[in-house]
């Protein structure tokens, strides 16, 4: 008689600690060196910006400040697939897929900058959504690499969860979360649609694992 399979949340414990030190150096290194690139080619780009146009959709879904903590949940959610990595060898796959990503934009936002169109809104109303703005201004806009890393992160861990065999609800909260990111970067005006057509192909690289017996 066989032994029944370990269970998901057993399974995802035993994963997370392996490598530990390389998946927190890591993560943290790759995010701190992004940033660097991402904020300086904001400031030095190689050509006049571009506004992006503002679509129907855009409208049809409006400002919404409290969509802030959703947008901002990416940073979280972006770490977690390299966290449920159970080998070196994966880990530096995902590295490499997530770089490729990354650099990609960076090469867009380079010799094409883009920017979102200025909203009629009063950012001094909204404290939280206007220190956003400050920080990362609307440039770099198109493609939208936000909702190209949620969507990225979104199928990678889907995968993962499926090879712990987890449950339907933990996909679909999965699910949910990065749709609510991709909401979100629409919500808080940070990027408009037309910016968000092109990666959700981009982003769509399938990681090779599956789930035993599924």
């Amino acid at each position: 008689m066989t032994s029944p399979q370990t269970p998901w949340y057993r399974q995802v414990a035993a994963v997370i600690p392996r490598h530990i030190v390389l998946k927190s150096i890591g993560t943290m290194l790759f995010i701190s060196l992004f940033f660097g690139a991402y904020f300086y080619l904001l400031k030095h780009p190689a050509y006049p910006t571009t506004v992006m146009p503002i679509t129907l959709l855009d409208r049809l879904i409006g400002f919404q400040p409290l969509a802030l903590p959703m947008y901002v949940s990416l940073w979280v959610y972006v770490s977690l697939p390299p966290a449920l990595l159970a080998t070196r060898r994966e880990l530096y796959g995902y590295g490499l897929a997530m770089a490729g990503t990354c650099l990609a934009a960076l090469l867009v936002f380079y010799f094409w900058p883009t920017a979102v169109p200025a909203a009629d809104i009063d950012w001094a109303l909204y404290p939280d959504v206007n220190f956003l703005k400050n920080v990362d201004a609307s440039g770099n806009a198109c493609p939208s690499l936000h909702v190209a890393t949620a969507i990225f992160s979104g199928i990678w861990l889907h995968h993962l969860l499926r090879r712990f065999c987890a449950p339907l609800w933990l996909l679909s909260f999965n699910a949910a979360w990065c749709i609510g990111i991709v909401y979100s970067a629409l919500a808080t005006r940070q990027h408009v649609a037309l910016m968000c057509w092109p990666v959700s192909c981009w982003a769509c690289w399938r990681p090779s694992c599956h789930c035993d017996g599924a």
